[in-house]
């Protein structure tokens, strides 16, 4: 046991420990989200942040020292973000007959996401530093940090709300869409997925990528969507209001 002890403490010091840990565990999360038939409440993303969390808060193990490592995959968000552009370009012909109603969701989704989050903060009385970072909750969360410090919000609360949502978004959708019967057409997908993209960014994004070609590439479409609009439109709104 001690001899364990000391290992145990060797490799949690490297940064190769963070790396290993999340693939491990989203390795193993992901084969028993697909022995569950794709079930969103088995989501691999949900369970590798709970095994994860559990572990370094079980062993001591410091948030910097496990990010040393796992930010090799953190970095990796950006070209899989730029990725998503593929399915668009090949829907470019629908999207170019779409654009001026597509915008328009975007724009009335984004600014629902957004007005209701801080309209149910005020109205039970939240302090004004936590609205604010609820704020761009439907927003990827690097870009929502950027946001919540440009209107007043706490950087690192907005983070946390927009991770929430995602996966909120991600575990529900599935089941609020077949509530409000929404078809499994190619227009019903392309719904799904904007929908998707909008609320819940790119963690209901990558849900809709699983599930649906066409509900993936308008998720992806919905999420650059409201990454652009609110980064100008929602530090304008709250400076004016």
């Amino acid at each position: 046991m001690p001899k364990f002890v000391d290992l145990w403490v060797y490799l949690s010091a490297t940064p190769l420990f963070g790396l290993t840990a999340t693939l491990v565990v989203y390795v193993l999360a992901q084969a028993f989200y697909a022995r569950m038939a794709q079930a969103p409440w088995a989501n691999p993303v949900l369970w590798t942040v709970v095994v994860i969390a559990g572990v370094l808060l079980a062993t001591g193990v410091p948030y910097p020292t496990y990010f040393a490592g796992a930010q090799f995959i953190h970095f990796l968000l950006g070209p899989a973000v730029v990725a998503l552009g593929w399915p668009l370009w090949q829907r470019r012909q629908a999207l170019r007959a779409r654009w001026g109603r597509i915008l328009l969701a975007a724009l009335l989704g984004g600014a629902a996401a957004s007005g209701s989050a801080v309209g149910l903060a005020m109205l039970v009385g939240l302090p004004t530093e936590v609205v604010l970072s609820l704020a761009p909750k439907s927003v990827t969360a690097p870009v929502a940090m950027g946001i919540a410090d440009k209107i007043g919000g706490i950087p690192a609360l907005a983070a946390v709300f927009a991770v929430v949502t995602g996966l909120v978004g991600a575990l529900s959708g599935k089941y609020l869409f077949g509530w409000l019967r929404i078809p499994t057409d190619a227009n019903g997908w392309a719904a799904r997925g904007f929908a998707l993209g909008t609320a819940a960014h790119g963690l209901g994004a990558a849900r809709a990528i699983q599930v649906n070609a066409d509900a993936g590439a308008y998720a992806g479409l919905a999420l650059g969507l409201q990454v652009l609009l609110s980064a100008l439109l929602l530090p304008l709104a709250f400076r004016l209001f």
